[in-house]
């Protein structure tokens, strides 16, 4: 059975390029053939501002809207985060959706696309980074920077990605799937 891959769209604000970025990378996924390869949209998946009234280890979900991103998790096999950065902080809809779940992440890996201004959402990254640690995932050290974004983004608005790009792409998939295959067992 193929591995699946989840690329999550992880700002939710309105003029936001990171769909464009997402569906750039979710395509290359797919052309990269390892994965079954899925685009999750945190704007579409919609979820509050977190209001369950049990910790999420526990799975007792009062919520609709949380048993459905629950489901939508446990899924994949692997993630890729597309994020930009606020303030140097990872995108509030991000740390949000990671917290609403526990379980649902633990003993999968998970790359990062940053984009941004000049550091390209490096500063964002390694704070997400920290956090899908709590969370049991094992984070990629291998990722991919996009600075200066607006340059990569056509008045189409479809993202043009590069050789550095693509190669730096290529690297974090080749690595997802080595430990998604070695974590299989631990999720089962």
């Amino acid at each position: 059975m193929a591995l699946r891959l989840q690329t999550i769209v992880c700002s939710t604000r309105p003029g936001r390029v990171g769909p464009a970025v997402a569906r750039w990378f979710h395509e290359f996924a797919c052309a990269h053939g390892a994965f079954e390869a899925q685009l999750v949209d945190l704007a579409d998946v919609g979820l509050p501002l977190y209001d369950e009234p049990e910790h999420p280890r526990m799975q007792q979900y009062e919520h609709e809207h949380t048993r459905r991103w629950s489901a939508i998790v446990a899924a994949a096999d692997a993630y890729v985060f597309v994020s930009p950065e606020y303030n140097y902080s990872p995108p509030p809809a991000l740390v949000n959706a990671l917290d609403f779940l526990y379980k649902e992440w633990n003993y999968k890996p998970c790359g990062f696309v940053g984009y941004g201004g000049v550091s390209g959402g490096l500063r964002a990254v390694q704070m997400e980074r920290l956090h899908v640690t709590t969370l049991k995932m094992m984070p990629m050290a291998e990722g991919v920077t996009v600075p200066r974004v607006a340059s990569h983004i056509g008045d189409d608005g479809v993202f043009a990605s590069n050789e550095p790009i693509d190669a730096s792409a290529k690297t974090m998939l080749d690595e997802l799937l080595r430990w998604a295959e070695a974590l299989r067992a631990m999720r089962a």
